[in-house]
């Protein structure tokens, strides 16, 4: 009788046809030979035939990677007061008491938990994707330090185009959650797309709402900056406006938050961090000078810079300075902090300005040409543009440059990093990877203009001029 158990769920794993075909197979399976007896070793476990309602419901949950589309096994299911495992195959067999709608709960290792609303009726099996946090970018730069670069994504070159779609004018890159790209542009609009295939799931126009940043993703909501002088909570999962904040001012600065504090500056001069749950400001720090930048997280530390050449070091805390230093221009892009060092961009100053955490200043480079970009940092390397249309790699410790590549055109956008790949765009709408070691050309795309790539684990975003791409590896 276990042996039969077991080619069932076998064929279950191996099954290509119809859906019922898969519920009538774990169900001979279930109910096969007498009193109930246990399946294969690894097998989910279910309630004992004494425990089981006289009209049961055999249901099937497969659980799965939503990046990878692997079986995950050993998950958590439970729907209700039922609980089960997945077996090898992905696969969770759970007895319920009648037909309907209910709330399924999985959670892996190395997954957070997720709840769905399922419908179970004569389609007794669902799937439930977890998502790795590792393998999603739900914030501008990727990472709290603003490094632009995924080190768990493993997709390289070279690509196929999966599906695009029109944006308009694409400044600032997608973010990317759980299967889901959301973007904002400089046309007010706010759309959510499955990275699957480029749908839109759902459209925001929002009224005097431009946004010169990307939003960033916090649990269920969605976090987005507009010129206007509003901050903006929507549902994430259907675009709704949950709530609303003014500052009076105009903001660039892409919002990066953590312990429920959104951090970010604005054109007014002011640092400002909002209590997203209380929905108040914790507190407010003047500069003194316009602000674009977004700001970095770090090692108890908050950094941005000003229109006035600073760099300041705040406490996330309470906005106190910790320290201010000078690159000798402009700052417009972020800064990025890895390996103990913050990475400064100038765009007035030409330069790109290293210090310790603890603002030491302790190297510089100069390229004589604005650098707008804010650079990207990955295996002790940090990667930035110039109008001079060269891409730049240089120590992080050092700041000795290790290579150039030029591509003829200004480059005002972050490159980015992911998989040993660096990626940037210039202003003669292209995209280029390169060798992130040694600089050596992987691929050209015919659309850019300025932050290049985004994405998950499955599929990488290129940023046209007005476009969106989904691409995947060959």
């Amino acid at each position: 009788m276990a042996s039969r158990g077991t080619a069932t769920l076998a064929a279950v794993g191996r099954w290509k046809a119809s859906a019922a075909g898969v519920l009538l197979l774990v169900i001979a399976g279930l109910t096969a030979g007498c009193g109930g007896a246990s399946l294969e070793p690894g097998a989910v476990r279910t309630d004992s035939p004494t425990q089981r309602p006289k009209h049961a419901v055999d249901v099937v949950v497969i659980v799965k990677d939503g990046d990878t589309g692997g079986r995950i096994r050993g998950a958590r299911v439970r729907i209700g007061p039922h609980r089960a495992r997945t077996n090898k195959r992905g696969i969770a067999l759970l007895r319920l008491s009648r037909y309907g709608t209910f709330v399924v709960r999985a959670v892996a290792h190395g997954y957070p938990q997720r709840e769905l609303a399922l419908p179970f009726d004569k389609r007794r099996f669902r799937q439930v994707p977890l998502y790795r946090p590792q393998l999603q970018w739900p914030m501008y730069g990727a990472t709290p330090q603003r490094t632009q670069s995924n080190l768990s994504i493993r997709l390289r070159p070279p690509f196929r185009r999966v599906w695009q779609r029109r944006i308009g004018y694409i400044e600032f890159p997608a973010v990317v959650s759980d299967g889901v790209a959301y973007i904002s542009n400089l046309g007010g609009t706010v759309r959510a797309l499955r990275m699957l295939d480029g749908k839109r799931l759902w459209f925001r126009k929002i009224r005097h709402g431009k946004s010169a940043s990307s939003p960033a993703v916090v649990d269920d909501d969605l976090i987005v900056h507009g010129m206007d002088g509003y901050v903006r909570v929507l549902d994430r999962r259907n675009g709704r406006v949950r709530w609303r904040f003014h500052i009076g001012s105009s903001t660039e600065s892409s919002p990066v938050v953590s312990h429920g504090i959104d951090y970010f500056g604005a054109w007014n001069g002011n640092v400002y961090a909002l209590d997203l749950h209380r929905r108040r400001l914790r507190w407010v720090f003047h500069s003194g000078y316009k602000i674009t930048s977004s700001a970095s997280l770090a090692g108890g530390k908050l950094f941005i810079g000003d229109y006035g050449g600073h760099v300041w070091a705040l406490s996330p805390r309470t906005g106190r300075r910790r320290w201010v230093s000078s690159v000798g221009g402009r700052v417009y892009g972020t800064p990025a902090v890895a390996h103990g060092r913050v990475f400064v961009p100038s765009s007035t100053g030409n330069s790109l300005t290293a210090f310790s955490v603890n603002g030491r200043r302790l190297w510089a480079i100069n390229t004589g040409a604005y650098v707008y970009s804010s650079p990207a940092v990955w295996a002790g390397r940090v990667y930035f543009g110039s109008f001079n249309g060269v891409l730049y790699c240089a120590s992080a410790a050092s700041g000795h440059i290790l290579w150039t590549h030029s591509s003829g055109r200004a480059i005002s956008g972050a490159p980015t990093v992911v998989a040993g790949v660096v990626y940037f765009s210039n202003t003669g709408r292209r995209t280029y990877g390169l060798s992130a070691r040694t600089g050596r050309g992987l691929m050209s795309f015919d659309d850019g203009d300025y932050v290049p790539i985004s994405g998950n684990g499955s599929k990488l975003l290129v940023h046209g001029f007005a476009t969106l791409y989904g691409v995947a590896p060959r």
